[in-house]
């Protein structure tokens, strides 16, 4: 600690106003780069300087009291306003370099962002990315992500957002599937299918369509032998011949490319399952990092055609 009680050092005002973003000891320690005793330590002493309580510690949970809160509430400005500050400074050295944190759900990550990423790195070498496959719908700033990936119809207001294309939702069978049974003709007809689907909570199994050519939305109750809420098992379940499934379209391009997969129900269009939109967002600050303004612009360049079938 410093010499002067009165003055605690900038670090440990600095791992509270963390703490308070993070919930956890073991969360914001990771955002910090230090380990979850030096966490603790610094928290510690810093209630030592304050002489009063910052942190309720429980077996299960972590509250900072209501002088803690105070202390967080008032010092994290001036920290936003340093990071912004250096973070402008930095980018004046030159190329973009750094930690940058992306979340991305599980399959549109693994089949269409990995594959991409090699390029990116090689292009800004002084760049790392630290990569979450989540389906969550993280807290961006208190989870300590730079950046998300988010397959929804429209970004939060409270955020920057970058629209990287449009996508579309798709029905699809195996031709191992189609020969057992006979591919529907009519949405109806799903009622007579296997159909593999993403469950959504409280909600009775359903999918909704409408006439490509314009008119009412249809929607049909639809049952089968497996539920799964990511799309890449719903995919592999389909090309095991397992039933009917719906994909958003990222999902299904390659699989529709090699024929392992058809489009079924061509002149109707699926609706409300999936998002409409691929959409880069971040937590809302003065300055965009130039890192992060590099993955987006790649992204932006990489994705701007969606992803087209066949």
């Amino acid at each position: 600690m410093s010499s002067n009680d009165n003055m605690p050092p900038w670090g440990h005002l600095h791992a509270l106003a963390t703490l308070a973003e993070a919930g956890s000891y073991t969360a914001a320690a990771r955002r910090l780069g230090l380990s979850k005793a030096a966490m603790s330590q610094r928290i510690s002493e810093l209630e030592k300087a304050a002489g009063v309580p910052l942190v309720r510690r429980t077996t299960r949970s972590v509250r900072l009291t209501e002088a803690g809160q105070l202390l967080a509430e008032r010092t994290r400005p001036a920290f936003e306003t340093l990071q912004d500050a250096f973070s402008g400074v930095r980018d004046l050295a030159g190329a973009p370099r750094g930690l940058l944190r992306v979340t991305a759900p599980v399959a549109l990550a693994r089949q269409q962002l990995v594959p991409r990423l090699p390029a990116f790195l090689a292009q800004y070498p002084e760049v790392r990315l630290e990569l979450e496959l989540s389906d969550r719908l993280s807290a961006l700033a208190q989870d300590g992500f730079d950046l998300a990936l988010r397959h929804i119809n429209s970004p939060p207001e409270t955020h920057v957002a970058w629209q990287l294309c449009e996508t579309r939702s798709v029905l699809v069978a195996s031709p191992d599937y189609l020969a057992r049974q006979a591919a529907p003709a009519h949405p109806q007809e799903l009622a007579w299918h296997q159909c593999l689907f993403y469950p959504r909570a409280g909600d009775t199994p359903g999918w909704s369509f409408e006439p490509c050519g314009g008119g009412e939305r249809l929607s049909v109750g639809v049952a089968g032998p497996l539920a799964a809420n990511n799309s890449e098992a719903l995919r592999d379940a389909a090309l095991g011949g397992l039933g009917v499934t719906l994909l958003p379209d990222f999902s299904a391009q390659a699989a529709l490319r090699d024929g392992s997969l058809r489009q079924l129900l061509l002149d109707w269009r699926p609706v409300g399952s999936f998002g409409t939109h691929l959409w880069a967002i971040r937590p809302r600050t003065a300055q965009v990092p130039r890192t992060v303004q590099a993955l987006v612009s790649f992204l932006l360049a990489g994705f701007h055609l969606g992803f087209p079938l066949p």
